[in-house]
C-alpha cells in the first residue's frame, strides 16, 4: 500500500486558543515497564523482558508530593503492570492515608502470578478503583490482542473482584476498558458509542459469567508505541492520522485529561499526559524548562505549566466523542 502524501495539520492550528493547564488535581504515575504481558497495542511497549521501574529515591519524592498537596484528588497508577513495579503498595497506602481516590490500571492476569495472588483482597482493603483492560467481551478478540489464554484469566480475575464486592459495593469501583482492534487496512474506525457498548458488555458478561462491573471506558488507539510500529509496518500511519484529524471534534477540547493532570515517569520526569511521556515530549514551565518531581517540591507548587505540549497524535483524544484514560469525553 502506498503511503498517503497528505500533510497533517499541526494540532495547535486546529485550536481557537492555546491549550493550557487548569489546576492540577490528578497525579498519573507510570511505575515502570515491567509487565507479565506484551500486548500488541501497548503504547508503553511493556513486557516481561523490561526492567525499567521506579527507584526508591523517586518513590520517596512521590510520597512527599501526595502528602504535601491537598489539591491532588486522584492518584492514578499505571505501567507496565503497575502492581509488579517498585513502589506500588507504598503509593497506594500513602494515597489512602491522605484520602485520595486511588486508581490502578490492571491487566487482571497479574492476579495469577505467584507473588500477586492477594491483589483482589488488597485492592478491596484499600478501596482501590480498578480500571481493567478487557478490549472486547469476546474471547477470540481479547486473545488476539493480548495473548492466548488472557481472556479466561481475565474472566476469572473479574469473578474474584466480584467476590470482594467490586462492581457491587459503592466504594469498590470496577471499570473495564475497551479499545478497538488494530486496523488491517485503511478502513479505520473510532470506538463505538460508549454507553451502548457498555450495555452490550454488561449483558454478555452477566449472562455468560454472572459478572458485574460499573462502567465501560472506550479509548481510541493512538499511534504510539507498538500501535505506531504496527501501523508503520503496514504503511497506515499517515492515513490513520488523517482519519483522526478528519474526525476532530472541538467540543472535546475543554474535557481533555491533559488539562488537569501531571504524568510522571519512573525517573521522576513530568509530562502533560501519558502519551507525551511515551513519545518523550516533556512538559515545560513558563520559562521553557523541563520539569521534574524534585523541581515541583522545590517550587512547592504543582501549577508550573501554562501551555500543554501537543503533537499530531492529539487528534486521537479529540476525534469523535473524544478519548481519555477516563473513556469518552462527550
Amino acid at each position: 500500500m502506498i503511503q498517503s502524501l497528505t500533510t497533517i495539520t499541526p494540532f495547535q492550528q486546529k485550536l481557537s486558543s492555546p491549550l493550557t493547564k487548569s489546576t492540577i488535581t490528578v497525579l498519573q504515575i507510570n511505575l515502570g515497564k515491567r509487565c507479565n504481558l506484551a500486548c500488541t497495542h501497548c503504547h508503553v511497549e511493556a513486557g516481561p523482558q523490561r526492567t525499567e521501574e521506579l527507584t526508591p529515591e523517586i518513590c520517596q519524592q512521590l510520597l512527599e508530593i501526595i502528602a504535601r498537596f491537598p489539591q491532588i484528588q486522584t492518584v492514578d497508577l499505571t505501567g507496565g503492570a503497575p502492581e509488579m513495579n517498585y513502589g506500588f503498595r507504598p503509593l497506594v497506602e500513602q494515597a489512602r492515608r491522605y484520602h485520595k481516590e486511588i486508581i490502578v490500571r490492571s491487566n487482571l492476569t497479574i492476579f495469577f502470578e505467584p507473588e500477586f495472588t492477594d491483589l483482589p483482597e488488597y485492592f478491596a482493603e484499600h478501596q482501590v478503583r480498578v480500571v481493567a483492560s478487557l478490549p472486547c467481551y469476546l474471547e477470540a478478540n481479547v486473545d488476539g490482542q493480548r495473548g492466548a489464554g488472557v481472556y479466561q484469566k481475565s474472566i476469572e480475575a473479574l469473578k474474584r473482584l466480584n467476590e470482594q464486592g467490586y462492581g457491587i459495593h459503592p466504594n469498590l469501583i470496577l471499570d473495564l476498558v475497551y479499545n478497538p482492534p488494530l486496523p488491517k487496512s485503511n478502513k479505520f474506525t473510532l470506538p463505538p458509542e460508549q454507553k451502548k457498548l457498555e450495555r452490550d458488555y454488561k449483558a454478555y458478561l452477566k449472562e455468560h459469567f454472572a459478572i458485574d462491573f460499573n462502567q465501560l471506558l472506550t479509548i481510541t488507539n493512538l499511534p504510539i508505541g507498538r500501535t505506531k510500529q504496527y501501523l508503520e509496518r503496514r504503511q497506515l500511519t499517515q492515513g490513520y492520522l488523517q482519519f483522526l484529524e478528519d474526525n476532530y471534534n472541538p467540543e472535546t477540547v475543554s474535557n481533555l485529561m491533559c488539562r488537569h493532570e501531571l504524568s510522571i515517569d519512573y525517573l521522576g520526569n513530568i509530562y502533560d499526559c501519558d502519551f507525551n511521556q511515551m513519545e518523550n515530549l516533556p512538559a515545560r514551565d513558563s520559562k521553557g524548562q523541563k520539569l521534574t518531581i524534585q523541581k515541583l517540591l522545590e517550587f512547592n507548587n504543582l501549577d508550573q505549566i501554562k501551555r500543554i505540549q501537543t503533537a499530531a497524535y492529539c487528534y486521537g483524544c479529540t476525534a469523535g466523542s473524544g478519548s481519555s484514560c477516563g473513556g469518552a469525553l462527550l
